[in-house]
């Protein structure tokens, strides 16, 4: 699989947001206001893609060679949680607004297990460093997108015509459906 394909799939073809459903809890929570999944999805970028890295290194260079691959689930946690630790400690320090809009939500990229879940899927592609950063990059995009598109359209239905039943959470479970069944779509694209 060449490392375009690993990209576009991980991005679009099998978001994990709309199309494994990873990633939920900061999806639905931080997509009320552009700005701040703007800096969610930045978040996310940057822990996914140095993770993948991380833990691909330390899986293909330590774990697998010294058949210590049981110890995945817990080395990838402690390389995630070091990871937020310090993006937490960064955006306190250089980003103090959007690190208080974001309140609870950014630690919980830790427990995110849409950033777990990128790692073990690489592990269980038998992915190299290179193709595995590339699909942690690819399904980090793919959330930046899904939680920015799911804000833009969260920001335009607080002033639509909405029927009574489905205002507040009904709708925005309606609309995450319609973006799940919409990328479906890329599904059928090849290259």
């Amino acid at each position: 699989m060449s490392i375009f394909t690993i990209l576009f799939t991980a991005a679009l073809v099998n978001n994990f947001v709309l199309s494994q459903f990873l990633g939920i809890c900061p999806f639905l929570g931080v997509s009320k206001k552009v700005k701040t999944a703007v800096g969610m999805g930045g978040a996310v970028i940057f822990v996914i893609t140095v993770s993948s890295f991380i833990t691909s290194l330390l899986y293909n260079y330590l774990l697998k060679p010294n058949d210590l691959t049981y110890l995945n689930t817990i080395v990838f946690i402690l390389v995630i949680a070091a990871l937020v630790q310090f993006v937490e400690m960064f955006m306190k320090k250089a980003m103090p607004p959007l690190y208080q809009s974001l309140g609870v939500y950014l630690p919980l990229i830790t427990t995110n297990c849409a950033v777990l879940g990128v790692a073990l899927l690489s592990v269980q592609n038998d992915y190299g460093v290179l193709a595995s950063t590339v699909n942690g990059i690819g399904a980090a995009v793919g959330f930046f997108i899904a939680i920015c598109l799911m804000a833009g359209i969260r920001e335009k239905l607080e002033n639509s015509n909405i029927p009574e039943a489905f205002k507040g959470t009904p709708i925005v479970l309606v609309t995450a459906g319609l973006m799940a069944i919409a990328f479906c779509g890329f599904g059928g694209v090849s290259f």
